[in-house]
């Protein structure tokens, strides 16, 4: 048990390729643009009043799910890669693929790999173009619904796609797809603080009085959301100062 939590109590904030995973991780696990489509997904939905309970679990339910998963992906491949070569880096998709291989088979260690890599991706570019596609939509008035045909809503649609093929482009030609990817998540976690202090303000005065969160929950919530910012600002200034030195 002491070997578990050991690392919790000494992190190494003075490596560098350490601070800049640790900001990253905070950025794929609390994305911003997730806050935003949530909303549109529940107003796409047509959810009401009566259905927050329900959406409150579902969101808990699937939050607990996810991470752990990741949780489990990772620990699976640090102890697979300390097994049999000690501390490494794994700067490839291709050396990522390879741990797996080493313990499931070649073949069934690459199929599988593949498979949560196109899940993940699949999943991922749904989520970050919907949200674009909604936000825009929103934005200029236009209609904005999956219920509605691409005829119906061509803006809605027509942003959908170009976001889609947008980010093909880059993630094809980009030559490093790893370093892309923690460039993106280094930049959730500094727009974080941004997100989440306009969803504290919006839950906290503009929501209709019944729906406010107060008293010890509001409190709750500010603590826990200036926890998750402060960490994320300090992990970004420290990847700043050491991406400038």
């Amino acid at each position: 048990m002491e070997e578990i939590f050991k690392p919790f109590m000494s992190q190494p904030v003075q490596d560098k390729a350490y601070v800049r995973l640790a900001t990253a991780n905070i950025g794929a696990v609390i994305m911003p643009f997730m806050i935003f489509y949530q909303q549109s997904a529940i107003v796409d939905k047509k959810l009401s009043p009566k259905d927050v309970h329900i959406a409150r679990v579902d969101t808990i339910v699937g939050s607990f799910v996810t991470q752990g998963i990741m949780c489990a992906v990772i620990i699976t491949t640090a102890a697979a890669v300390w097994e049999k070569e000690g501390p490494r880096n794994l700067n490839s998709i291709e050396e990522i693929a390879d741990v797996f291989s080493t313990h499931l088979g070649e073949e069934a260690g690459k199929v599988l790999f593949s498979m949560g890599l196109l899940g993940g991706a699949l999943v991922g570019g749904l989520v970050v173009s919907l949200t674009a596609a909604w936000g825009l939509g929103e934005l200029m008035g236009l209609r904005r619904s999956l219920e509605y045909k691409a005829t119906e809503a061509p803006g809605f649609y027509l942003t959908y796609t170009l976001m889609i093929a947008f980010g093909a482009v880059v993630a094809i030609m980009y030559p490093n797809p790893i370093e892309l990817e923690v460039f993106v998540e280094i930049l959730n976690a500094l727009l974080l603080p941004v997100v989440l202090g306009f969803l504290y303000v919006l839950a906290y005065k503009a929501l209709p009085e019944e729906h406010r969160i107060k008293g010890s929950y509001a409190l709750g919530v500010a603590i826990l959301f200036s926890l998750c910012c402060g960490v994320a600002l300090y992990l970004c200034i420290l990847e700043t100062i050491d991406a400038a030195v």
